[in-house]
């Protein structure tokens, strides 16, 4: 591992429910969790465990009900969705099971959006992008769009995209879900070197059993609680 024991994440007592009606629905129950920087963490349970959920809460998408989520010095359980928006685009890099790339645009210009947020200049932008390209071996395909693309090859993409503002997490949900045996081991595999070589704290929700044995620590969920941890080996 080449993770410090410093928190990068800390989940402090944190409840999450919903209310449908008269009645209150618990998906997260008094959960407290730290994160070291540089960590890659798998979180595994059944469905409707809150896994999905507590990344939610650590990724800025979501607000506890009680509880608190600081990530690094910053209590982000106590900021609104306009400071929560704003502290997301900086600090946060996403990876989705079905890549959510814009059919219309190039490898380069889906990379590119998160910047546009910023303010930085075109040729600043135009660094970072090549940067991150670079970084999971699609410097060939930067004018290429999603359609011209197989399912790992867009996955890189999604993961250029998702480091292109350099954030302090990288959040994957299910982020092998929807490919391919062979293209899945390739995805787990640059997720792990990017774990290593720039030091960036991962967290990634998966069902498989395969991808989890990737992560330097599994957590399980269980209706709502960590039930058991393991460290990987």
């Amino acid at each position: 591992m080449t993770h410090t024991d410093t928190p990068i994440v800390r989940v402090e007592h944190v409840h999450k429910f919903f209310r449908r009606g008269s009645e209150r629905l618990d998906v997260l129950q008094d959960l407290t969790l730290d994160v070291p920087e540089g960590e890659f963490l798998g979180l595994m349970g059944p469905s409707g465990s809150g896994k999905t959920t507590l990344l939610n809460l650590i990724a800025g998408i979501d607000s506890p009900s009680e509880g608190d989520v600081w990530v690094q010095d910053e209590r982000i359980s106590a900021m609104g969705e306009g400071q929560l928006a704003h502290w997301r685009t900086r600090h946060v890099g996403f990876v989705f099971q079905f890549y959510h790339l814009l059919p219309v645009l190039s490898a380069y210009e889906n990379v590119e959006l998160p910047l546009l947020l910023l303010g930085l200049s075109a040729a600043r932008r135009r660094e970072q992008v090549l940067n991150a390209l670079d970084l999971v071996g699609l410097s060939d395909r930067i004018r290429h769009r999603p359609g011209q693309l197989s399912g790992g090859q867009q996955q890189r993409v999604g993961i250029a995209r998702a480091l292109v503002t350099d954030p302090v997490l990288i959040v994957a949900d299910e982020p092998t879900g929807d490919l391919d045996a062979r293209s899945a081991e390739e995805i787990l595999d640059l997720l792990g070197a990017v774990s290593k070589s720039l030091k960036k704290t991962i967290l990634m929700v998966t069902h498989d059993p395969r991808a989890a044995r990737r992560a330097d620590r599994i957590l399980h969920l269980e209706k709502g609680q960590l039930v058991e941890q393991a460290t990987v080996v």
